[in-house]
């Protein structure tokens, strides 16, 4: 056991890892002098702090005690806290432990781990687990995760950015996310191919599913259900909160295009929902979503009539050549199919 000395710095501090959160540092400080975490602030003069306070309330007095006990500087220090994270983001972020990195020690808790938008280790480039074991690996290919993963880089950074208060982009993120967590379209019941039960809800359909296609197609029941907005982004499982943060990417390189498919989609209902949430939305860019609809919408009749007039044409040509080279094969065809299903003798 070794002795806590009574000069002011201590002999030895071990170096905090790369985005290391401070709560985790001191834990591991007051492990190294096998030291109750309570007994080693109070030997730093911040008797009856709660440690995981300081990391979002760190004040001068408390901070340049703790500088003078451990040795470093009081800016070193503040970079182990969530000082830069703004109030209106202070609830997303994990409290406790957050996603882990195998490969880093388990005593080791990064900051970049307890935001709900990282999903890779900062220090191994592998991907985070959730704290119930869940891996993305585990739902999905690594040639699809590779491919979303540049969306999921865009997203990250942009959430990162929101939470600084730096983002001054329109759509902002919040109204980003109100759109994708709103339902299209009424709920759908599962498919009688199924394996889950016939009490099973019917299961929402909000727009970033169609924005992320490749998550609904894995997306179990239970994972179904979603918060509206911001708050999407603090409950759910990991897939889930990887599909937001990918589905903020896609959204937000290219607004026109997947607002006006997401619209093109939508059931009557699910429009007016849409509508109200882009009623916050740039004038401008509505203007352009509308019309890039309207195109849409054209198409898709022109296509429609394109083929009722094909199959009307093609009906009125066999009435008129009962016996064309194609009808006579069908009726050949016809034939020898009744010939095979005979008996045989």
């Amino acid at each position: 056991m070794r002795s806590v000395p009574s000069s002011a710095v201590l002999p030895v501090v071990p170096r905090p890892g790369r985005e290391e959160r401070l709560s985790s540092w001191l834990n591991r400080l007051a492990l190294f002098y096998a030291m109750p975490v309570a007994s080693f602030l109070e030997y730093c003069s911040l008797n009856g702090v709660d440690i995981a306070a300081l990391e979002w309330r760190l004040g001068d007095d408390e901070a340049i005690a703790l500088a003078t006990r451990i040795g470093m500087t009081v800016d070193e220090l503040r970079m182990m806290t969530f000082q830069e994270i703004a109030r209106h983001a202070r609830p997303m972020i994990y409290r406790g432990g957050g996603n882990s990195c195998p490969v880093c020690p388990p005593d080791l808790r990064r900051k970049t781990a307890a935001f709900p938008w990282n999903f890779w280790c900062v220090e191994h480039n592998v991907r985070l687990i959730a704290r119930d074991g869940e891996n993305l690996v585990m739902k999905l290919p690594e040639t699809t995760l590779t491919s979303l993963d540049v969306n999921a880089h865009q997203g990250a950074m942009r959430l990162a950015a929101w939470a600084q208060g730096k983002d001054t982009a329109a759509p902002s993120v919040p109204q980003h996310l109100d759109f994708l967590t709103t339902r299209y379209r009424r709920p759908r019941s599962p498919s009688f191919e199924s394996p889950l039960p016939q009490s099973t809800p019917p299961w929402p359909r909000y727009a970033f599913l169609l924005v992320v296609p490749e998550y609904d197609r894995v997306a179990p029941a239970f994972d179904r259900p979603v918060r509206a907005g911001v708050s999407s982004l603090t409950r759910g499982s990991l897939l889930q909160k990887y599909a937001l943060t990918v589905a903020l990417g896609r959204i937000a390189t290219d607004p026109v295009g997947h607002v006006a498919s997401v619209l093109l989609a939508s059931d009557y209902d699910g429009e007016e929902w849409l509508h109200q949430t882009l009623q916050t939305w740039p004038l401008e860019l509505l203007n352009r979503i509308y019309a890039r609809l309207y195109r849409l919408r054209a198409a898709r009749r022109n296509a429609a009539e394109r083929e009722v007039s094909s199959w009307a044409a093609w009906k009125e040509h066999k009435s008129q050549n009962p016996d064309s080279p194609s009808l006579k094969i069908v009726r050949r065809e016809s034939q020898n199919h009744a010939r095979s299903r005979r008996p045989s003798h």
